[in-house]
C-alpha cells in the first residue's frame, strides 16, 4: 500500500503550524513537531517541507530560542493574591497587544499584495523590486558658503 502525499502546505495549515510552535514548552525537535502536526490534522509532513516555508521556518527558531532561554523550574512558583491579580493584567494587555499586532500584520499583508499586484501591473521584477536601498553617506555634510 502505497503512502498518500500530504496536502500542500497553505495560509491555514501554516498558520496551524505557527500557532502550535507559539504555545510549545518543552523539548523542540523537528520530529516532535511534524508528530503534533499529523496528530492535529492526520497528515504528516517531512521536516524539508516545513522547513521551506519562511514563517515556519522563523517560529520553529524563535520557539526554539525561547526554550533555551527559560529557566528551569523545579517545582511550581506560589504567587501572593497580589501577585496573581498583576500576572492577570499583564496576560490581558498582552493578549490585547497580541490581537492588535495581528490586526496590523493582516492590513499590511494586504496592502503589500496591492503593492505586488499593482508593480506586476507596471513589469517590475521580484528582482528590482528587491534589491537594497542605496548606502547613506553619513560624512558631515558641508553647507556651500554664500558670499554677501
Amino acid at each position: 500500500m502505497s503512502k498518500r502525499r500530504a496536502k500542500n502546505l497553505n495560509d491555514e495549515i501554516i498558520n496551524l503550524v505557527t500557532g502550535l510552535l507559539d504555545g510549545w514548552s518543552g523539548k523542540i525537535t523537528w520530529d516532535l513537531l511534524i508528530d503534533a502536526i499529523e496528530v492535529r490534522l492526520r497528515t504528516r509532513y517531512t521536516r524539508q517541507a516545513l522547513h521551506a516555508h519562511a514563517r515556519i521556518k522563523l517560529a520553529y527558531q524563535t520557539t526554539k530560542d525561547r526554550l533555551a532561554d527559560s529557566p528551569k523550574v523545579a517545582e511550581p512558583l506560589k504567587l501572593s493574591e497580589a501577585e496573581v491579580v498583576a500576572q492577570t493584567e499583564r496576560l490581558k494587555r498582552l493578549e490585547a497587544e497580541n490581537r492588535r499586532l495581528q490586526l496590523e500584520n493582516e492590513r499590511l499583508l494586504e496592502q503589500f499584495v496591492t503593492w505586488v499586484y499593482n508593480a506586476h501591473l507596471k513589469g517590475l521584477t521580484k528582482e528590482f523590486l528587491g534589491r537594497p536601498l542605496p548606502s547613506i553617506d553619513r560624512s558631515v555634510t558641508r553647507l556651500p558658503t554664500t558670499k554677501s
